[in-house]
C-alpha cells in the first residue's frame, strides 16, 4: 500500500473455507486491533462474505515501513473453531521528504598554499525516504564565477576539494551555497564559508619613489635624500616589515607615520674627499618565521663643495740667483694643490 493512499481505500482479502455444512460452516471474521485499520465485510453472490481491510489513516513509512496484522476466521459451530492467517502490509515509499543537510552553514580554514585536491570539508544530507527518493547527490547552487575554478564537489560524497591554487591576498574567504537533490527531485541548500589562512609567501617589496643624487657634500644633516615605499601583502606578522641599511653609509631610515614609507636622510656629514659615492643595500625583512628579505640597491653620489683650500707644495721657497741673471729667466716652480674639484680645485697663481 503507498503512503499516498487515502483513508478509505479497502482492500480484499482472501476469504477462509469450512468444510463443515450448517451453522458449522457460517464464517465470522475478525482483525487484530490496529489504528491504521479496520475489517469489513463484503456481500458475495450466494450469501458469503469477503473480508476487507479498510484504511483508517494515512500510512508513513518513515514512520513504519511494515504492518503485521492477523486475521481470525471464526465458525459457527459449538464449541467454535478458528483459522488465522498473517497479513503483512508493506508499504510503498512516496517522495514526501526533503533532502536536510545536517548544518545550515559548514565552516573551513584552509592554507592558501594548500596543493590542489586538498580536501577542505564534507558536506552530508539525509532523506528519510527510500530508494532512488532517498538518493542524494551535490552539486553548486548559482556560484559566482570563478568558485568552481577553485573547488570542486563529490557528487555522491558530498567532499569538497580545491581545484586550483588559492591566495590570501587576492580573497580571504569563500562564501558560496550547495543544493542537495534527491531521486524525485527535491531540494535542500546550505552555506558553506572557507576561510584562507595566510602563509609567508611573499617577499618585502621595496619602491625607490624619489631619489636624490647626486648630493652636495655641505649638505646639512637631516638632508632627506630618498623617499622609498616598503610593501609585504602578507597579513600579520608575516606582513610587519623591518629595515636595515647594510655597511657605514651616513644614512639613516626614518619610518613614515603610516609605516609604509621609508625616507633615508643624512646622519652625518659629507665629504667627497673622502668617498665620492656611497653603494647602499636596503634590506627589509618581514616577520615571518622563516623571515623572507627583500634588498634594493641605492648608489648616491657626492657632490663637490668648495670647501678646500688651495695648498702649496711648501709653505717656503728660498732661491738663490746670481745678479746677472736675465729677465725672463726661471727663477723656480712653486706648486699648489686643491682637494676639490672641477673649477673648484682649479688653482691660478698671482
Amino acid at each position: 500500500i503507498g503512503e499516498w493512499t487515502l483513508p478509505g481505500a479497502r482492500f480484499p482479502l482472501e476469504m477462509a473455507h469450512d468444510a463443515d455444512v450448517g451453522s458449522s460452516s457460517l464464517l465470522t471474521y475478525q482483525l487484530t486491533s490496529n489504528p491504521s485499520f479496520s475489517l469489513a465485510m463484503k456481500e458475495r453472490p450466494g450469501g458469503k462474505k469477503q473480508p476487507e481491510l479498510v484504511l483508517e489513516k494515512a500510512l508513513d513509512r518513515e514512520k513504519q515501513s511494515s504492518l503485521d496484522l492477523v486475521l481470525t476466521a471464526v465458525d459457527g459451530g459449538d464449541p467454535a473453531r478458528s483459522g488465522t492467517v498473517q497479513i503483512r502490509v508493506n508499504v510503498t515509499d512516496l517522495n514526501d521528504n526533503l533532502p536536510v543537510f545536517s548544518k545550515s552553514v559548514y565552516e573551513a580554514r584552509v592554507a592558501e598554499n594548500l596543493p590542489a585536491g586538498s580536501l577542505v570539508l564534507q558536506v552530508q544530507a539525509t532523506d528519510a525516504d527510500a530508494g532512488s527518493n532517498g538518493r542524494v547527490s551535490y552539486s553548486f547552487s548559482n556560484v559566482v564565477r570563478g568558485i568552481r575554478e577553485l573547488f570542486t564537489i563529490d557528487s555522491e560524497s558530498g567532499e569538497i576539494r580545491t581545484a586550483g591554487p588559492l591566495d590570501f591576498e587576492e580573497k580571504s574567504k569563500y562564501i558560496f551555497d550547495l543544493e542537495a537533490t534527491d531521486g524525485g527531485g527535491l531540494r535542500d541548500h546550505c552555506q558553506v564559508q572557507i576561510g584562507i589562512t595566510d602563509e609567508n609567501d611573499n617577499i618585502p617589496e621595496i619602491t625607490i619613489l624619489s631619489l636624490s643624487s647626486p648630493v652636495p657634500e655641505d649638505a646639512p644633516v637631516g638632508t632627506v635624500v630618498a623617499l622609498l615605499n616598503v610593501n609585504d601583502p602578507d597579513s600579520g606578522e608575516n606582513g610587519q616589515v623591518s629595515c636595515e641599511l647594510s655597511g657605514e653609509a651616513p644614512l639613516s631610515i626614518v619610518a613614515s607615520s603610516g609605516g609604509s614609507y621609508k625616507v633615508l636622510v643624512l646622519a652625518k656629514a659629507l665629504d667627497r674627499e673622502e668617498a665620492a659615492f656611497h653603494e647602499l643595500v636596503l634590506r627589509a625583512s618581514d616577520g615571518g618565521d622563516p623571515a623572507r628579505t627583500g634588498t634594493a640597491r641605492i648608489r648616491v653620489t657626492v657632490l663637490d663643495a668648495n670647501d678646500n683650500t688651495p695648498v702649496f707644495s711648501q709653505g717656503e721657497y728660498t732661491v738663490r740667483v746670481p745678479e746677472d741673471v736675465p729677465v725672463g729667466s726661471t727663477l723656480v716652480t712653486v706648486t699648489a694643490t686643491d682637494a676639490d674639484e672641477g673649477l673648484n680645485g682649479h688653482v691660478k697663481y698671482s
